[in-house]
Formats: C-alpha cells, sequence, structure tokens
C-alpha cells in the first residue's frame, strides 16, 4: 500500500463535537427510570446531597490538576530542550515509581486513611508547581516521581474514600453506582477543561506563561487542601499491618473472583497507558500534520458519552449482568485496537476508532468500580486497586526500554499487546460471570 502524505492539516469535524454534547445530553436526560432527583439527591437527608456535590467540586479540581501536566507535560519538555532519550527515561522513572511505591500506597491508605494520602496527593503537586515557578526548568527525575506517585494515588484514593463516607452516610447502592458514571464524566469534562485552561494561559510569551500555568496549578491545589483539611471528618485509623494483612488474605487473595477481577483491571490499565503513550505517533506518523489538540477532546467527549450510558445498565433498566456486557465491550475495544495495530494510514479511520475504544472505556470504568464494589470489602479495596497494577506497569517498563533503547519492537507490535490484552480481559469477565453463576447456585442449593 502506497503512502500518503497529506499537505495540508487535518482536523475533526466540528459538528463531531455536537454530536457528542447533544448524544451525552439525551443519554442522561432521557433515561426512562431517571427522576429530577435520582441523580444527586437519592436520600432526603440534606448532609448525603452536600456531600456528593462537595466531593465532585473536589474530584473535579484533583482532576484538573492530574490534566494540566497530561496535556502539557510533554509540550513543556519539549520547549526546554529534551530529546526522545530523555523524555524516554522520563516515562520510565515514571513506570519504575509506579511499580515499586505506587502498588502499595492503597494498602498504606488503607492502614493510616484515604485523607491523609489524598493530602499527599495535593502536596506532591504542590512541591512541583513551587519547583517550576522557582527554578524555571523543569526537573526530569524529581517531576516523573513526584507526579507518579501523585497519579497514583488519583487511580484510587478519591473513589476509595468516595466509597467508604458513602457507607458511612447509609445510603442506597444505586446513588453509589450513579456516583460512578459521574466520577468519569466529569473526570472527562475536567480534562478538557484543563486543556482549555492551559491553552488560554500559554498564548504569546510561552516561557513566561508557563510561569502563569503553574502559578493557576498552585492556587488550585491550595484551595483543594483548604477544602480538604476543614470539610472532611475522618476518624483516626487504628488499624495494624498484621490485622490487614489477615483479612487481606482471607477476603482477596483466596477469592477467585477478585482474583479475575484484578487481572481484567491490570489488563485494562496496561491497554490504556499504552493506548496514551502511543496514539499521538500513530496519528502523525509518516510526517502527517494532524491537529492533535483537537482530537483530544473529541476521544474524552466520547468518555462522557460512554460514561452515561453506563446508567442504562443499571439494575432495572436492562436484565443484563454488569460482566456479560463487559465482556462484548472489552472485544470490541480489542477488535478497535486490533484495527490499529494492523493498519493506520487513513486519518479518520483512526479517530473514529480511538473514539469507539473512548465510548466503551467511559462504560468499563464505571462497572469495573461497581464490580469491586460488589466483591472486594471497602477494608482493602484501596490494596486491591494497586497490587493488581503492578503487573501493568512492570510490562509496561519493559516494553518502553525494549522499544526506546533496543529498537526490539515496533509501535504496531505494542499496540497489539494492547489489543491481547483487553481481549484478555473480556476472557476474565466471562469466567467471573461463570464463576459468580456457579457460586450462587450453591449456595442456593445450600
Amino acid at each position: 500500500m502506497g503512502v500518503v502524505i497529506e499537505s495540508e492539516i487535518w482536523e475533526p469535524n466540528k459538528a463531531v463535537y455536537v454530536f457528542l454534547f447533544i448524544s451525552s445530553f439525551f443519554s442522561i436526560f432521557l433515561y426512562p427510570a431517571r427522576t429530577a432527583s435520582n441523580v444527586f439527591d437519592h436520600a432526603p437527608p440534606v448532609s448525603f446531597l452536600r456531600f456528593q456535590r462537595d466531593f465532585l467540586l473536589l474530584y473535579s479540581l484533583s482532576s484538573v490538576m492530574e490534566g494540566l501536566w497530561a496535556v502539557f507535560g510533554e509540550y513543556e519538555l519539549t520547549y526546554y530542550g529534551l530529546n526522545k532519550e530523555q523524555m524516554l527515561v522520563s516515562l520510565c522513572v515514571g513506570c519504575a515509581v509506579s511499580l515499586f511505591i505506587g502498588s502499595f500506597l492503597g494498602v498504606i491508605s488503607d492502614i493510616v486513611g484515604h485523607k491523609k494520602l489524598c493530602l499527599l496527593f495535593y502536596m506532591l503537586h504542590l512541591f512541583v508547581s513551587i519547583w517550576k515557578m522557582i527554578n524555571g526548568t523543569p526537573a526530569i527525575w524529581l517531576a516523573s516521581i513526584c507526579l507518579s506517585l501523585a497519579s497514583s494515588i488519583f487511580s484510587f484514593s478519591f473513589e476509595t474514600w468516595m466509597v467508604v463516607e458513602h457507607d458511612k452516610l447509609g445510603q442506597r447502592q444505586d446513588s453509589l453506582n450513579h456516583m460512578f458514571w459521574l466520577m468519569t464524566f466529569f473526570e472527562s469534562a475536567s480534562f478538557i477543561g484543563s486543556q482549555v485552561l492551559g491553552n488560554y494561559l500559554i498564548d504569546g510569551d510561552v516561557s513566561k506563561n508557563f510561569q502563569s500555568m503553574w502559578k493557576v496549578a498552585m492556587f488550585l491545589v491550595v484551595a483543594a487542601i483548604i477544602f480538604v483539611t476543614r470539610g472532611w471528618k475522618e476518624a483516626p485509623k487504628r488499624t495494624l499491618f498484621k490485622d490487614y494483612s489477615i483479612v487481606f488474605h482471607r477476603h482477596v487473595l483466596c477469592d477467585k473472583r477478585i482474583w479475575l477481577l484484578s487481572l481484567a483491571q491490570a489488563s485494562v490499565h496496561f491497554s490504556v497507558t499504552a493506548f496514551w503513550i502511543l496514539w499521538a505517533p500513530t496519528v502523525v506518523a509518516d510526517g502527517r500534520e494532524v491537529s492533535l489538540g483537537l482530537i483530544y477532546p473529541c476521544m474524552l467527549g466520547s468518555k462522557m458519552l460512554g460514561s452515561t450510558g453506563f446508567q442504562w445498565f443499571l439494575p432495572g433498566s436492562l436484565a443484563i449482568r454488569t460482566e456479560e456486557y463487559l465482556v462484548y465491550v472489552f472485544i470490541i475495544m480489542g477488535t478497535a485496537l486490533s484495527i490499529v495495530a494492523y493498519d493506520y494510514q487513513e486519518i479518520g479511520l483512526l479517530v473514529k476508532l480511538f473514539c469507539i475504544f473512548h465510548v466503551c472505556m467511559g462504560l468499563v470504568l464505571p462497572s469495573l468500580a461497581r464490580l469491586r464494589t460488589m466483591y472486594v470489602p471497602n477494608e482493602v479495596r484501596g490494596g486491591m486497586m494497586t497490587l493488581s497494577l503492578a503487573p501493568p506497569s512492570a510490562a509496561l517498563l519493559v516494553f518502553l526500554m525494549l522499544r526506546g533503547y533496543y529498537q526490539c519492537i515496533g509501535n504496531s507490535t505494542l499496540t497489539a499487546l494492547a489489543a491481547l490484552g483487553l481481549f484478555s480481559a473480556a476472557g476474565c469477565m466471562y469466567g467471573l460471570k461463570k464463576w459468580g453463576k456457579q457460586l450462587h447456585q450453591s449456595r442456593h442449593h445450600l
């Protein structure tokens, strides 16, 4: 097949944004079982309604902090003259930190309390922001270590805190399920907002306005720290590691269902992280000029649309179990990445596949959170989530070194491995569905 290099900068059709917005709107407001009060205020107590709104506000602020680095981190490193080898070192350091330190942060959070870990998340972002304002140029090792630790905390701590507080307030399961998709929806919207904010701040004098961006980030961090310290009441934790290990062994290590769920989470994490590393190089392959800044909100908008679809699969809406529909969703995601790995010459097809991938991802994230609530006790939820991310972090570290230093594998091979991970996640969901039915039948006979 011949390669055609486009002479014009490719941009997605503006109608795509309108379509995603309208589709998300109708998906939310045409939900048949929805009333005006069942998303934000299932229960009469004002305290619970206030908790939901305060949490979503805090989670959105935290997502903006994560989004600023995710969107402009590589651009900043390039601006200050870092080459591809140094950026590869940054990625490898981040994976190594996530593997050797981040994998155990969930255990620490379960033992010492989730409030302390969330405060650590903000302190890490505050430290990096102050360092960049004082030093000017980024310290690659320091920034990679701090921000990788912050991302590890972000991946589990807020969800765990929300579930624990939800149980303390004695609310129903359906309100918790709605919070899961709202978290995914607000996270994606905040990532788009961080892109808009960054583009607004970085305009004209880039060197000067990088400082402005990190000043805004520091302001958001300080506001979040004040909000958490003054508005979050958490009882002191007195859990001993010995007692925790006994509970973890009994409820996690000895439960085959949690093993299958953990393997599915690990496979999804590997595939999604590999996608975000490779999507931009894949789009601009062969020297094509593409407006990446316009494709990014398309993908996140698709993720928002997928998250709104989660409520349609809740009990009472469709007679289908979470494990059952996830089998098909993972197969669709794996197929989309398989096509990308096989042939990625047409940009329009690529963007469509990326959007399909993120629609499915928007449905997968709250669905996995619901399965964790069904199978994993709250006392060990954080530990289960972070320890399940150790294998994909190790695999990504190995593949990055093989790809970057030894040129043993290509981008298409790594994309194919990501697709294989999603097919593996589908197999795990099929096994979880089968095992869950057998367990239910055995309990029924007893």
